[in-house]
Formats: structure tokens, C-alpha cells, sequence
């Protein structure tokens, strides 16, 4: 897969695909202002936890690039703390984008500890930019590692947990164009397929979004990687007929205590799964991880447009009028989960204590 997200240096802009176009279109959206790229994460031009966490980054250095000249007119310390105080609203602007997931309020909260930390120590706003952007770059490439890390822990730990020949289920889209590049749960996926210990992939449709139909079918396709599409009510049966051998999906968050909230449709699968006797991962960054909650009950839950629903690629499928619930998301609870795969390796049961031990540096 190509990379998902570009920075253009010279030009100022981060460019990368409208996946909402995918499969069929690869058209090409740039961005160069702060509410250019709130926007397309809003709208999502572009998402994926990880992704969406770097891209915010960008975002707000595209801020600085913009309100750069408000700033520098003078070098006095009135001048920097009203920069302080107007990127601190920016970040919180930003990390309110999309609530769900941790890893968007994760990279709001790195880059601002940056800019106040080189902030006070130089007082210059062209020092403070030049910083920030060199952590942008910083952090679109330890998230490709990252992923790479990921996917092969995740490879390892199935094959010996597994053996060949494996039937893997995963929901919504966690490859390369939902991070930076490699991707999460396709990231072991991935692996899985270059160790030969994988038969094929069978990727639920993911209503109502449709990133499994639209976004994994199209990587796996690319990667030429052999793969099933699904519709979400399909798993379970194919579950009980004993055509899946495990389940591996990303997260968006994960709580102290191995709760993790994915894309709408993983709590079932999760309950399917466990009836099943069907092993049940998560593959996920340490960003991801929100150890100030104790459990799943915390994590807010973005509801989103009906029109997600009551519309397919902009064909209306329902009564006009009809009254919609869109939750994004929903919370899988610890106890159906398996292990999650991380890039400091796979944390097992009992979570609390292990996601504590992995983390603790």
C-alpha cells in the first residue's frame, strides 16, 4: 500500500486520498489550513485512530503556518504567552474533532507539551514552528514503525498460538489508510500473510460507513492478500459453521482494564465470538491506550449524521423522515478479549495489571 498521509515541506500542505471515494476513485485532497484538515477529519476525508492523530498534528501546524505573522512582530513575552494561550484553544479545538478516539487527544496533548516546552526556552515563534514541524515528521514515521512492530508481534503470536492455514475475521478498516502506514489489526494480517500462515481474510462490510466493504477490501485487494467480503450479519454464522478460526480488529480505545471501543458492530462480534469458543484480539498503539479510565463506562461514544445510515453513496435507502440512531462506535468488554497486540508485544490476561506493566516507562 502507498502511504496514506504526505507532508509537503515546500508547499505547506499535507495531502493524502478522500477515502470516502474509495474504492472506486483515488482523489486527492490537500490541505493547508487549521479548519482544512478539522474538517477532513470530521468529515472523514481521511480516519483510523492512529491517522487521525498525526494528521490533527499537522493540523496544527498548519494553525501556526497561518497565524504565524500575528505573533512575530515583535519578540516580547506579551506576544508569546498570547500564542501560548491561542494554540492551547487550537489543540482543544482539534482534540474535540472526533471524541472516541484516544489517539487524536493523545497527539493534541504531545504537541502542545512541545511548543510551550520550546516555547520557554527560546521565546521565538519561528523556533517554536520549525520544532513543531520536525515533530509532525517525527511522528508519521514512529507510527509507521509502530504499526510495522505490531504486525509482527500479532504474526508471531498466532502462529504459535494457531498454527497455518487461519481463517481471519476483522472489522472496519485498521491497515495503512487508518494510520500512517502497515496498519494495526491488518497489520498482523500482513504478517500473518508474508510468515504463509494465513488461508484468507474474511472482512465484515462494516455498515454503515461501509469501511470494510470500501477501505479493506481495497488493501487487501492491492496487497494481494486472498479475502472474502462479508456482510456484518454473516459473521456469526459463518462462526458456528466453524469457518472463522480467530478474530482480530484495531481499537480506538482502550481502557485500564482491556475494555476497548472499536467501529459499531465489534461488541457483537466480540458476544459471537466468546459463544463460539472463537479467539477474540485487539491490536492496538500504546496511543490508544486510556489508562485514567478505570473501564469501557467512560468512553464517550461519537454519534454521528443519519444520513450515514439512511444513505448509501449518496442514494437515499430509507423513508424520508425515518429517525436514526448512529452510534460510531461501541465498547467490547475485557472479558471476551483474547490478548491485544501492541508494538512493546501482546498483552494477555490478567489486563489490568499487564497493560499497567507494558506502560509503565
Amino acid at each position: 500500500m502507498e502511504k496514506s498521509l504526505n507532508y509537503d515541506k515546500k508547499k505547506k500542505e499535507v495531502v493524502f486520498i478522500d477515502q470516502r471515494k474509495l474504492p472506486l476513485n483515488k482523489e486527492i485532497v490537500k490541505c493547508s489550513t487549521f479548519d482544512d484538515m478539522r474538517e477532513a477529519i470530521f468529515e472523514m476525508k481521511l480516519r483510523g485512530a492512529p491517522l487521525i492523530g498525526v494528521a490533527g498534528a499537522f493540523g496544527l501546524l498548519l494553525w501556526c503556518f497561518e497565524n504565524r505573522s500575528k505573533y512575530i512582530s515583535t519578540a516580547s513575552a506579551a506576544a508569546v504567552n498570547k500564542f501560548e494561550r491561542d494554540f492551547t484553544a487550537a489543540c482543544d479545538q482539534m482534540a474535540k474533532t472526533r471524541p472516541t478516539a484516544v489517539n487524536l487527544k493523545w497527539a493534541c496533548s504531545r504537541i502542545l507539551d512541545s511548543v510551550l516546552k520550546s516555547s520557554a526556552n527560546k521565546g521565538k515563534i519561528d523556533f517554536v514552528i520549525d520544532e513543531l514541524e520536525k515533530l509532525c515528521v517525527k511522528m508519521d514515521a514512529e507510527d509507521i514503525a509502530i504499526c510495522e512492530a505490531i504486525g509482527a508481534h500479532g504474526a508471531r503470536y498466532i502462529a504459535e498460538k494457531h498454527g497455518k492455514n487461519l481463517r481471519i475475521l476483522t472489522h472496519c478498516n485498521a491497515g495503512a489508510l487508518a494510520t500512517c502506514g502497515y496498519g494495526t489489526a491488518l497489520g498482523v494480517i500482513r504478517g500473518a500473510h508474508q510468515m504463509k500462515i494465513l488461508k484468507h481474510v474474511l472482512a465484515d462490510e462494516t455498515r454503515p460507513y461501509l469501511q470494510g466493504a470500501r477501505i479493506t477490501a481495497f488493501e487487501l485487494a492491492e496487497d494481494k492478500i486472498p479475502y472474502y467480503l462479508i456482510c456484518d450479519n454473516m459473521a456469526g454464522w459463518l462462526m458456528k459453521k466453524g469457518e472463522i478460526d480467530l478474530i482480530i480488529t484495531g481499537a480506538d480505545r482502550v481502557a485500564a482494564n482491556g475494555d476497548s471501543a472499536n467501529k459499531i458492530g465489534t461488541y457483537s462480534l466480540s458476544v459471537l465470538a466468546h459463544e463460539n469458543k472463537i479467539p477474540f484480539y485487539i491490536a492496538a498503539p500504546e496511543s490508544t491506550f486510556d489508562l485514567s479510565l478505570k473501564n469501557g463506562e467512560g468512553i464517550p461514544i461519537e454519534e454521528r449524521t443519519p444520513l450515514e445510515v439512511t444513505n448509501v453513496c449518496g442514494v437515499q435507502i430509507a423513508p424520508h423522515g425515518a429517525k436514526v440512531k448512529n452510534p460510531a462506535f461501541d465498547v467490547s468488554p475485557a472479558k471476551y478479549i483474547n490478548a491485544i497486540i501492541t508494538e512493546k508485544g501482546v498483552i494477555e490476561k490478567p489486563f489490568v495489571k499487564n497493560i499497567k506493566r507494558a506502560f509503565s516507562n
